[in-house]
């Protein structure tokens, strides 16, 4: 029995395809269920049961000896809340209670970190654990995830064998549902359907070129081909950046979805608002060579390859994976 917590979420839902298709289907689904919108991600999938996120901990006293992994992907990822006990509750002590059941019951742990915790860059982005305590997130979300890695390296008792995984910039199917929290391509993709051009940031740095800022996208699928691939290579443990490896310009990000579209590209730029223009983040890229120390070597769809896929496979008919 494989436990997925946020499993009616994006990157949730996506896994529970992921191991469905690969024949697991004693999966059981931790989220929090009265969100509606929610339903068709995890409806059609093979599971065992649902679980309430709140009821999860009483559940598990019951059954935790037949749990063989426990996936944490569920948490508050909202980067506009600032009711930072919010975020304290749902994204540290949450976890902590997983991390000290995962303990005391022998199960092995994955959890999702987020590449929030880097900041602005300052001290670049190895998923060197020696460096995490030197991080400046932005917002109270990736505070709490910092807030957890940090205490998750320095604890003497572990799950023997856990991992943290520091998500970049995820886009594809399953969501639908984020709302303003979604991906740049699932923005960009309503908003040229509709008005037939698109709006970017302008670049108020001289050394970036409007629309040049950078980001490390990574389609959801090669993130749950990551995930899987810690279910078996259960050695390692610590914390490892989850991206591209590849920094890509939004001006890329935009023609990728023109092309996918078959649209002639038409893109205006706009003012960075003035309250997030000095928090805003010129570049971010995933460094990846610890986890393919580890020997994960499968090639990450590039930016052109997933937007084509997301847009015409899912966002033009609004499927899901």
């Amino acid at each position: 029995m494989i436990v997925i917590t946020g499993a009616a979420g994006f990157i949730g839902s996506c896994l529970v395809s992921k191991l469905n298709k690969e024949g697991y289907n004693d999966l059981v689904l931790v989220d929090d269920f009265s969100h509606q919108n929610k339903k068709a991600n995890y409806e059609g999938k093979l599971y065992t049961g649902l679980v309430e996120r709140e009821n999860l901990f009483e559940w598990l006293k019951s059954n935790a000896n037949q749990v063989q992994f426990i996936y944490h992907i569920g948490a508050r990822t909202d980067t506009a809340e600032f009711d930072y006990s919010v975020l304290e509750k749902l994204n540290v002590e949450y976890t902590r209670t997983l991390w000290n059941i995962c303990i005391e019951e022998g199960i092995p742990f994955v959890y999702a970190s987020s590449a929030a915790t880097y900041g602005l860059g300052e001290n670049g982005f190895e998923d060197n654990e020696s460096l995490i305590h030197l991080l400046k997130p932005l917002n109270p979300y990736g505070d709490s995830k910092n807030e957890f890695d940090k205490w998750a390296i320095v604890q003497e008792k572990k799950p023997y064998f856990w991992v943290g995984l520091k998500f970049f910039n995820v886009y594809g199917p399953n969501e639908y549902h984020k709302g303003r929290m979604g991906s740049v391509m699932m923005h960009a993709t309503k908003q040229i359907k509709e008005t037939g051009k698109l709006k970017l940031f302008k670049s108020h740095r001289p050394d970036f070129e409007n629309g040049g800022q950078k980001r490390d996208f990574i389609y959801v699928k090669d993130v749950v081909e990551v995930l899987y691939f810690w279910l078996h290579h259960r050695k390692g443990s610590g914390i490892y950046n989850l991206g591209s490896g590849t920094a890509r310009t939004f001006n890329d990000l935009a023609n990728s979805v023109f092309s996918a579209l078959d649209k002639k590209p038409d893109i205006e730029y706009i003012d960075t608002p003035a309250d997030i223009r000095d928090k805003y983040q010129y570049f971010t890229e995933a460094s990846m060579e610890k986890i393919a120390n580890q020997g994960y070597n499968k090639p990450f769809h590039t930016l052109e390859e997933g937007v084509s896929d997301y847009v015409k496979n899912y966002l033009n008919n609004k499927s899901y994976y």
